[in-house]
């Protein structure tokens, strides 16, 4: 699995791979300036029984969701479907030209949402997983998780640690 490491502030770390078969208690992870970032990693029911990931190997939590990874050429294709669009408004779809270039860019459109693959996002730390098989019991984005998540969080940070 690929795993986009954040840190507790949700602030890109880096990008590591990892073999949930070999389970690495200790990763090295490389930023973009070059500083090298060790990060420990609580394999300690991170998985389930079918080897699907439960929560967040960097901080734990438990609340995950799935996500679409569109390839990056997406926002590229979306424009040229609203231009032909508009050229179709204008009258020049039946041109024995714009019609064929109309139908290969709508195959090409759908042939990025088939390609797309998922993924999974910590609601904590906002740490992506890819290449992975993902459970059922993962939804969509949850406001009210991410909600539920945040003040969590926000009241660990401001409750002190009992002595």
């Amino acid at each position: 699995m690929r795993v986009d490491a954040r840190d507790d502030k949700g602030e890109r770390i880096g990008r590591f791979e990892v073999d949930p078969a070999e389970r690495p208690n200790l990763v090295r992870v490389t930023d973009a300036t070059g500083t090298t970032h060790e990060r420990y990693i609580n394999w300690d029911g991170a998985l389930d029984d079918s080897g699907h990931l439960r929560r967040c190997l960097l901080c734990g939590c438990q609340s995950m969701y799935r996500s679409k990874a569109l390839p990056q050429v997406t926002p590229f294709i979306v424009v040229l479907a609203f231009v032909g669009a508009f050229i179709g408004l204008l009258g020049y779809a039946s041109n024995p030209f714009v019609l064929p270039a109309l139908i290969v860019l709508l195959v090409i459109d759908v042939a990025t949402l088939i390609g797309s693959r998922l993924r999974l996002i910590c609601y904590r730390c906002r740490s992506l997983y890819t290449r992975l098989p993902i459970a059922r019991y993962h939804g969509r984005w949850s406001r009210a998780e991410a909600e539920r998540v945040r003040t969590a969080q926000q009241n660990e940070v401001a409750s002190p640690p009992p002595s």
